[in-house]
């Protein structure tokens, strides 16, 4: 495998927990609920699905260890936003900085261990092609459910009848319940496969990028993929998008640290300039999206407003 190669396997594997937990944000706030607790969700499932794998020795175990804790994180939510109406802002936020403590107090006896990898996928034939290979056929599985989870997202809200009733729903929640639809139970439903999809993109953090469990591993992707939902405005397609250029920007600012000297001396900086670049070009992504969107750049007309039915 060469350099490029290698590249390229290393921006997908970082790639994949931005497009799992983003696509999950993505019907969330589809449906009108801004959840910002998608950090907490995702620190949650890395160290549940790290401590079940490594105790079990079954990755498949893990991963949906992580599904679980992800989707508990996510009822407890919309329990504070749906049934008690909530602000969502202050519970999301609460919601995160629970969930970055409670990690730490269950991942105290896994620092520092670590397993083998989930295997790629070795297709004879189709793998051992230059270069493309083992690009589209090396990956793990979790790479192709990801890219398949979006396919389906995108078909289940442009294609099907239940999507359209959620981003009605996002839309305008009070003419959704006056045409009788139960608002709070499609929200909730979304909300639930929110903290699946941030669950699963944290198990993916500890069990296929780093197979092992350290403190504060996700490290803020959490916030990247809340972002990287307003970059995609709202659509599965840019959200893919998206998610592998903040995550060529994620591996890349650790290969510019890993090369180091050998760099011109005009892209010698800090190491903690490298490290703060992925979220400083988060910030300059969002500035730009927010200085020149047009209509299709608009959220969801419900976004972050509390539903209460008068009836």
């Amino acid at each position: 495998m060469n350099l490029t190669e290698a590249i390229i396997l290393t921006i997908i594997t970082s790639s994949t927990p931005f497009v799992l937990a983003g696509i999950g944000e993505l019907v969330v706030e589809r449906s009108g609920v801004l959840n910002l607790g998608v950090e907490g969700m995702m620190i949650m499932g890395t160290v549940s699905g790290f401590a079940i794998a490594y105790t079990t020795g079954s990755a498949p175990l893990g991963f949906l260890a992580a599904i679980v804790a992800g989707m508990v994180f996510a009822a407890l939510f919309a329990f504070m936003t749906l049934g008690l109406a909530a602000n969502q802002v202050a519970s999301g936020l609460a919601l995160t900085i629970l969930g970055l403590g409670l990690s730490d107090l269950l991942g105290t006896g896994f620092v520092g261990l670590n397993r083998a990898k989930i295997p790629s996928l070795d297709i004879p034939g189709l793998t051992d092609i230059p270069v493309i290979g083992p690009i589209l056929f090396g990956q793990d599985a979790l790479v192709y459910l990801s890219i398949a989870l979006v396919a389906a997202v995108w078909w289940f809200l442009y294609r099907s009848r239940g999507g359209l009733i959620l981003r009605a729903v996002g839309e305008n929640h009070v003419s959704a319940h006056a045409l009788g639809y139960p608002v709070r139970l499609i929200r909730f439903g979304a909300v639930l496969f929110g903290g699946a999809c941030a669950g699963l993109g944290g198990a993916y953090l500890s069990l296929a990028d780093t197979p092992f469990w350290g403190t504060g591993m996700t490290a803020g992707r959490g916030w990247i993929a809340l972002a990287l939902v307003v970059f995609a405005s709202w659509r599965p397609g840019r959200l893919l998008l998206g998610a592998y250029f903040f995550g060529a920007i994620w591996i890349g600012n650790l290969h510019m640290q890993a090369l180091g000297g050998s760099l011109p001396h005009w892209l010698v900086w800090p190491p903690q300039f490298w490290t703060g670049l992925p979220y400083l070009a988060t910030v300059i992504v969002l500035v730009m999206i927010s200085a020149g969107k047009g209509r299709r750049g608009v959220a969801p007309g419900s976004l972050g407003t509390a539903f209460v039915p008068d009836r």
